[in-house]
């Protein structure tokens, strides 16, 4: 794919959202407790983000929803960039999977404490991309800071930003091709 010679579009995914794109573009989102699901076929030029909020989606719940409700939950939005991947032609193996997110940023103390929404949304990401034979290409889950990405389409590359209350504190790091990380 040639380089772009205009600044790329930029499109902001909120909380709950999906975006497949077609062309060269930035997409951003900032995550907390939520994921953020990155998927990239160089082939085809596709890129996609999606940003559920919560882990499950209820079996009472799945059959009444409307599709931009049920992207709200992890399970159900993989599964649904699955299959949007699939009517594209695009083989699973060659689809690039980077996953964040699924932090603690709200303080959680006690004995037998649950496990964090945050937690369960990364465990649950990680299950159902395995079970859609989506292989990890690199990851960045837990602490206890937000983070705001910005997935670039064409190259794949994602740039992370650590949200903190100190801007001098800020890092960025940018997540390219590699082995699976936790």
């Amino acid at each position: 794919m040639a380089e772009p010679e205009l600044p790329l579009r930029e499109v902001y995914v909120q909380p709950g959202e999906s975006h497949l794109v077609r062309e060269p573009a930035v997409l951003r989102t900032v995550l907390g407790s939520c994921v953020g699901v990155t998927f990239h076929v160089p082939r085809l030029g596709v890129g996609a983000l999606c940003h559920p909020m919560m882990p499950k989606c209820p079996p009472a719940l799945s059959a009444g929803l409307q599709i931009d409700a049920a992207r709200r939950y992890v399970d159900f939005a993989i599964r649904e960039m699955a299959s949007q991947f699939d009517r594209l032609g695009a083989k699973r193996r060659e689809v690039v999977v980077k996953l964040f997110g699924g932090n603690d940023v709200l303080m959680v103390s006690g004995e037998n404490v649950q496990p964090t929404i945050g937690r369960q949304n990364a465990e649950t990401a990680l299950r159902v991309l395995s079970e859609e034979d989506f292989p990890v290409a690199a990851s960045r889950l837990g602490g206890d800071h937000g983070i705001h990405i910005s997935f670039e389409t064409v190259h794949g590359a994602v740039l992370l930003r650590r949200l903190d209350t100190g801007a001098a504190r800020n890092s960025l790091r940018t997540i390219k091709r590699g082995p699976h990380r936790r």
